[in-house]
C-alpha cells in the first residue's frame, strides 16, 4: 500500500520531499550534537575548569537550537503542505470515481455514511505518508546518530544498552495484530455514527413530523457508545507499548549508570564520556519509542487508505462499450426493441416490451404504480442496461454509444427535483453550461418560474439552501423544470414533472410545455391524465408489459379498456394512478359486496 502511494505522489513533490529530508537531518544532527558536546563541556569546564571552553561550548548550544528551531519549522511547514495537497488530490480522485460509478453503487450506499467514510478515510492517506517520512528521515537517523555516538563514547555500554531491542520489537508486533482488526471495526462504526447524523439533520422536518427525535437519539446514542467501546479498547491495546517501552528504557538506563558510576569512582575514568553517553541515550529514547509506536499507530492510517483504494480500483459494472462511438441524435426517435429488465435477476420489472416514440412527437407513458414507468426512461438514460432487446435512438443501440454523449441529447424532469448548493441562476445554468442570462430568464418563464424567482430577496442570485429547502415544493419543481428547458435537447423526459404543483400552477406549465415539445421527441410520464390527453400516443403499461397503445381518443373508445378504467377512477375519485389499481380491486369489491347484499334481502323478502 505504501509503495503504491509513494509510486502515485512522490514524483509530484519530490522537492518538498527533499527539503523536509534536509530538514530532518538538520534536526537529527542538532539533536546528536548536543548530546556530543556534554562530553567537552563536563570535561573542560567543570572538570579542567577551562574558560577558555566555555565561550565555543555556549555558541554550540546555541547554534544547535537554532539549527533545531529552523530546521524543525520548515520540515512541519512542508509536510502540511504536502498533507493538504494529497487530501485535496485524493477527495478529487474520490468524487472522480464516484462520478464514474453507475446509479446501481449508490442504490447499494447510504450517501450519508459514504460521505463520512471518505471524509476520514482520506486523511489516511496524508498520515501514513508524514508518519513514514517522519519517521525515516527524522526519528530513524536521529536514533542512528546517537547510537553511533554512543558506540563511539563507549562500545561496551553500547552493546547492554542495545539488548532491549529484541523484547521491544516482539511487542510492537504483537501489539499490531491486535490492533489491527480493531481499528478497521472503529472506521466502520464511526462513519456509520457520522452518516446517520448527517441523514437525520436532512431529513429533520420528517423527524419532528412523526415525533422520532427520542428514537433516534436513542439508535444514535447506541452507535456512539459502541464507537467510544472500540476507541477504548484501542487506546488499551496500543497504550500497552508505553509501560514496556518505558521498563526496558529504565532498565538500560539503571544499568548504564551504575556501571559508569563504578568505573568513575573505582577507576578513576573522567566523567565527561559517561555524561555525554548518558545524554545520548536519554536523547535516544524518544525517536526509538516513536518508532516502536510507529507500526501501532500507522495500522489507523493503512486502514484508511485500504478502505479509499477500495473505492478508487472499483470497476463500474455499467460502463461505455470499448468500441463505443458518439451519439449523433437529430430528430430523437426512441425505439424499444423486445426489452427485458429487472433490477434482480428473479423479478424483470418490464417484460418483452417494444414501442416507438416517434420524432418530434409526444408519447405518453401510463400505468399503474410498479408498472415500470419510471424503469423505462432510467433505462433510456442508460443509468442501467437492459437485460434483453435493445433500445435504439434515431437507430443507434445506446449501448453501443457514450453515455455522455447519448445524456447531452436528453432533458430529464424527475419527479423528485433536485436542487444543488448555489443560487437559482446556477441551478437552472446545469442544463447548459453555456446557457446566458436571458436565455436562463427565458426558461424560467417558460417553466412559469420568472416571477416568484424575481420574488426572491435576491432574485435569480438567491441561494437556494440545501436541496432547496428555501423553496416551496412547487417552486423547486418549476425550477427543475426550466433547468430542462434551458437544455435545448432534442428528447424531453417528463417523470411526473407536474406532480409537486397546484392546479393553477400545473396549467401554465403545462401551456409553456406545450410550446417547449415543439420539434422534440417528448416522453411523458404521468398518473394525472389531464396532463396527457393530448399526446400523440399513450403507451398502457401493466407489470412491465405495453398493454394499450393509441390516442386518448381510441383508447376512451372502448369502455372496458384499461385506460378508459383509469380516466373514469380520476374522473369520480380524483386519484393519481399510484392507487388506480388499489381504488379500481376496492371498487370491484364493494360493487360485489352490494350485490350480494342485494341479492340477500331479496331472499329475505
Amino acid at each position: 500500500m505504501l509503495r503504491r502511494i509513494v509510486a502515485e505522489n512522490g514524483y509530484d513533490h519530490r522537492w518538498s520531499y527533499a527539503v523536509v529530508i534536509v530538514c530532518s537531518l538538520l534536526v537529527s544532527g542538532a539533536t546528536a550534537f548536543s548530546a556530543w558536546v556534554m562530553a567537552p563541556m563536563v570535561n573542560q569546564i567543570f572538570y579542567e575548569r577551562s574558560s577558555g571552553a566555555v565561550w565555543w561550548i555556549c555558541a554550540g548550544f546555541m547554534g544547535a537550537f537554532l539549527v533545531r528551531g529552523f530546521a524543525g519549522y520548515g520540515q512541519a511547514v512542508m509536510l502540511a503542505t504536502i498533507g493538504n495537497n494529497l487530501v485535496a488530490r485524493y477527495q478529487k480522485r474520490c468524487f472522480d470515481q464516484l462520478m464514474k460509478l453507475g446509479v446501481n453503487f449508490f442504490n447499494d450506499t447510504r450517501s450519508g455514511r459514504l460521505a463520512a467514510q471518505l471524509d476520514e478515510n482520506v486523511g489516511g492517506i496524508r498520515d501514513l505518508l508524514s508518519l513514514t517520512l517522519i519517521s525515516i528521515t527524522r526519528d530513524a537517523v536521529t536514533l542512528v546518530g546517537l547510537v553511533g555516538l554512543m558506540i563511539y563514547q563507549d562500545p561496551v555500554l553500547s552493546l547492554s544498552s542495545l539488548l532491549i531491542g529484541p523484547p521491544l520489537i516482539w511487542a510492537v508486533v504483537y501489539i499490531t495484530r491486535r490492533v489491527r482488526k480493531i481499528n478497521r471495526e472503529s472506521v466502520l462504526i464511526n462513519s456509520r455514527l457520522s452518516g446517520s447524523v448527517q441523514e437525520a439533520v436532512q431529513g429533520i422536518a420528517i423527524v419532528k413530523a412523526f415525533t422520532m427525535e427520542d428514537e433516534l437519539a436513542r439508535r444514535i446514542g447506541i452507535m456512539a457508545d459502541t464507537a467510544e467501546q472500540r476507541s477504548n479498547k484501542i487506546a488499551r491495546v496500543s497504550e500497552r507499548l508505553s509501560p514496556i517501552s518505558d521498563m526496558l528504557a529504565g532498565l538500560a538506563v539503571t544499568a548504564v549508570i551504575a556501571y559508569s558510576g563504578y568505573r568513575a569512582l573505582y577507576l578513576g575514568q573522567p566523567p565527561g564520556a559517561v555524561f555525554s553517553f548518558i545524554t545520548a541515550l536519554i536523547l535516544a529514547y524518544d525517536p526509538a519509542r516513536r518508532l516502536a509506536r510507529m507500526q501501532v499507530t500507522m495500522e489507523r492510517a493503512l486502514v484508511n487508505a485500504r478502505m479509499i483504494y477500495e473505492l478508487l480500483d472499483l470497476e463500474p459494472k455499467q460502463g461505455d462499450a470499448p468500441d463505443a462511438v458518439e451519439a449523433k441524435i437529430t430528430t430523437g426517435e426512441v425505439r424499444f426493441n423486445n426489452v427485458t429488465f429487472g433490477y434482480s435477476a428473479d423479478m424483470p420489472v418490464l417484460r418483452n416490451l417494444s414501442f416507438t416514440a416517434a420524432a418530434g412527437k409526444v408519447t405518453a407513458i401510463v400505468g399503474a404504480s410498479g408498472a415500470g414507468k419510471s424503469t423505462l426512461v432510467a433505462l433510456l438514460q442508460r443509468f442501467y442496461d437492459v437485460d434483453q432487446g435493445s433500445i435504439e435512438v434515431d437507430g443507434q443501440d445506446i449501448s453501443k454509444v457514450t453515455k455522455r454523449s447519448l445524456r447531452q441529447s436528453i432533458a430529464y424532469v424527475s419527479q423528485a427535483p433536485y436542487l444543488f448548493e448555489g443560487t437559482i441562476r446556477d441551478n437552472i445554468r446545469y442544463g447548459r453550461l453555456s446557457a446566458t442570462d436571458a436565455e436562463i430568464e427565458q426558461a424560467a418563464k417558460q417553466a412559469a418560474a420568472d416571477e416568484f424567482i424575481r420574488q426572491q430577496p435576491q432574485g435569480y442570485d438567491t441561494p437556494v439552501g440545501e436541496n432547496g429547502v428555501t423553496l416551496s415544493g412547487g417552486q423547486r419543481q418549476r425550477v427543475s423544470i426550466a433547468r430542462a428547458i434551458v437544455r435545448q435537447a432534442p428528447i424531453l423526459l417528463l417523470d411526473e414533472a407536474t406532480s409537486a404543483l397546484d392546479n393553477e400552477a400545473e396549467a401554465r406549465v403545462q401551456e409553456a410545455l406545450t410550446h417547449v415539445m415543439e420539434g422534440r421527441t417528448t416522453i411523458v410520464i404521468a398518473h394525472r391524465l389531464s396532463t396527457v390527453v393530448n399526446a400523440d400516443r399513450i403507451i398502457v403499461l401493466e407489470e412491465g408489459r405495453l398493454v394499450e397503445e393509441g390516442t386518448h381518443a381510441t383508447l376512451m373508445a372502448d369502455p372496458h379498456s384499461i385506460y378508459a378504467r383509469f380516466h373514469r377512477i380520476q374522473g369520480k375519485k380524483g386519484l393519481g394512478l399510484v392507487d388506480d389499481v388499489k381504488a379500481s380491486q376496492t371498487s370491484a369489491q364493494t360493487t360485489a359486496s352490494r350485490s350480494r347484499a342485494k341479492k340477500t334481502v331479496r331472499r329475505s323478502a
